[in-house]
């Protein structure tokens, strides 16, 4: 386990040095990596530290206006492009595409901010999980697989490289982030994209971005590493005494130390059934429900 006190000590006297006299964005989501590396980062440089949060319309339900909340006093900045990322992703079907088309277009829009507010540095919230899998071929992060070859920034700072889920959170506490930061359960870098399968539209997006509140909200107090729903296809039903041809939602739920292998919950039937009840009334697109199985290995705990 990482000796917190030294890590921050280090760190932020590292992320000084490596700026120097520049200016730095971070890539902001409002998970505990990003969190964590814009409170080390400004601890580092102060207001010479641009924060950016870009709303790709792949979030969780309430999500940007939180972030918004929490780091306005940071001097986010806020940038709107839900159009273009739908427009990017329009027809990528493979999951390795999409991460890649995510990650190009994360680095551009950094660039133009960057060009903007003279900062020459990016500064991400990798940690070594991402860097694992990208390179072993597992599924390409869209932070470091993902992340283009050529980018007009002088470096690339990544502080948590080389941490553990668990050892990041350890540092949250330490640098007394709130509980919401410092406990949240990951959510992918490439949002909402990577729990439909197939093509991303805004109509998949509303869809799964319901049925996740809803499994989020029924397994509130559950001791889980993640649970979530991803959109995986769709099946004949019947509402109404009509046939429909709707979604199917898988729910996710499993527990895990440092993500890189994964337990299922066990979690009650009769609370399944109330999730899976919930799912097909207040989301008339779907109508079909299932619980998956699988652990990790063989599955990731992502669908893509």
């Amino acid at each position: 386990m990482v000796n917190v006190e030294e890590f921050v000590k280090k760190t932020v006297e590292e992320i000084r040095e490596r700026v120097g006299d520049g200016k730095a964005i971070i890539a902001l989501s409002g998970g505990v990596d990003s969190s964590v590396c814009a409170f080390l980062a400004h601890r580092a440089i102060g207001n010479r530290l641009i924060p950016v949060f870009v709303d790709t319309g792949l979030m969780r339900e309430g999500e940007p206006e939180s972030i918004k909340k929490t780091f306005e006093k940071m001097g986010l900045v806020f940038v709107d492009a839900r159009d273009e990322f739908f427009k990017a992703l329009k027809g990528v079907i493979d999951p390795e595409e999409k991460r890649k088309v995510i990650g190009e277009l994360f680095v551009r829009i950094f660039e133009k901010i960057a060009e903007k507010y003279r900062a020459e540095y990016l500064i991400q919230g990798t940690i070594y999980p991402d860097v694992i899998e990208s390179q072993g071929g597992i599924k390409s992060h869209h932070n470091v697989g993902g992340f283009p070859t050529r980018y007009r920034f002088k470096d690339v700072i990544e502080p948590l490289r080389e941490l553990y889920k668990d050892e990041v959170r350890e540092v949250a506490r330490y640098l007394g982030l709130p509980k919401e930061i410092c406990e949240r359960m990951p959510f992918p870098g490439p949002g909402l994209a990577v729990r439909i399968v197939g093509e991303v539209t805004p109509e998949k997006v509303e869809v799964v971005r319901k049925a996740n509140r809803i499994v989020e909200e029924e397994l509130e107090g559950y001791d889980k590493w993640q649970a979530f729903a991803a959109l995986i296809g769709k099946a004949t039903g019947v509402k109404g005494d009509i046939r429909v041809y709707g979604y199917i939602i898988a729910i996710r739920a499993v527990s895990s130390r440092d993500g890189m292998t994964a337990d299922v919950l066990d979690i009650d039937y009769n609370k399944l059934r109330r999730i899976t009840l919930r799912i097909t009334s207040e989301i008339p697109e779907v109508t079909r429900v299932v619980y998956d199985l699988t652990p990790k290995p063989p599955a990731t705990i992502e669908f893509e």
